[in-house]
């Protein structure tokens, strides 16, 4: 049997924009472990996140076309996470494309 020994000491990412990793929004605590690679090809981080928007997007309009949708309000609350978490990860993805365009659009 193997033995086991403990993960080394835990240290925090440097930042975004001076890394080339940043953690997304979604992150459940502040040791995050979800992360945007900031040098990835820029149609590919568009790619991502309109995937994840549109997954929420279609989910949303699937519901608005129900007569009525009854439940109760903490499965509201949770069907909101639901929708939430990828949003913010499409808009984290987007941020990196706004960030990564503008030196060009100035001419850089």
């Amino acid at each position: 049997m193997p033995t086991l020994t403990p993960d080394p000491p835990y240290s925090k990412p440097t930042p975004y924009p001076e890394s080339r990793f940043k953690a997304l929004t979604s992150n459940c605590n502040d040791m995050p472990t979800l992360f945007v690679d900031a040098q990835a090809p820029l149609d590919v981080l568009v790619d991502a996140a309109n995937y994840r928007i549109n997954a929420v997007t279609q989910v949303l309009e699937n519901l608005s076309m129900r007569g009525s949708v009854e439940c109760q309000s903490f499965i509201l609350s949770d069907f909101a996470l639901l929708c939430a978490i990828p949003l913010r990860d499409g808009c984290d993805l987007l941020d990196v494309v706004r960030r990564r365009m503008r030196p060009r659009a100035a001419g850089g």
